[in-house]
């Protein structure tokens, strides 16, 4: 019988937001003790909104400032899953309003990455929108404030991928996955 691992205890360290930092306590395969601490996370979406035509489209990606990093940075819309219980679709159905201004007429699983598994358990879950109408957006906080969006052709998305322009993950990710559609898409 194959040995596994397993989680003995967690506890609580610090809340904030929609954030915890939590401390376990995890038997390896051979019956040691070790302890990690990590961030756990409700998780976020990711939305790849393409306009205009098969054969011509375009992706609208939000210019940012984040914080963290000290820059701004070119994305797919995007944001958390801070309301308990919605649905990855309706929550990136409502992120793609609130940052966009854009309601979806069709909403397609791209499938979930991992955003950073050696310190938390944070999920993307990634969607591409297409049949796009205009709205009004309701943007929360400065960098939603003074972000802009921009309409970029899919290829020289491609481009900037490779050429380091477009760093942020789940854009990546997002940008890529629908690449491998690009028969049925782009």
């Amino acid at each position: 019988m194959k040995k596994e691992f397993s989680c003995a205890s967690e506890k609580l360290v610090h809340e904030w937001a929609v954030w915890s930092l939590v401390q376990g306590k995890f038997i390896d395969p051979n019956g040691e003790e070790f302890v990690r601490t990590f961030v756990r996370s409700p998780g976020a979406v990711g939305v790849v909104a393409l306009v205009g035509e098969k054969g011509s489209r375009k992706v609208v990606l939000v210019r940012k400032y984040r914080p963290p990093l000290g820059i701004t940075t070119l994305e797919i819309p995007a944001g958390m899953r801070d309301l308990e219980g919605e649905a990855p679709e309706l929550t990136a159905r409502r992120e793609l309003e609130e940052e966009a201004g854009l309601i979806a007429g069709s909403m397609i699983n791209l499938g979930r990455h991992i955003a950073a598994p050696g310190i938390s358990n944070s999920s993307v879950d990634l969607f591409l929108a297409t049949d796009l109408k205009e709205t009004k957006t309701d943007r929360h906080g400065p960098e939603e404030e003074f972000m802009t969006i921009e309409l970029i052709e899919f290829e020289k998305c491609m481009a900037m991928i490779k050429s380091g322009e477009i760093v942020d993950g789940k854009t990546v990710i997002g940008l890529l996955q629908v690449a491998l559609l690009a028969d049925t898409y782009i």
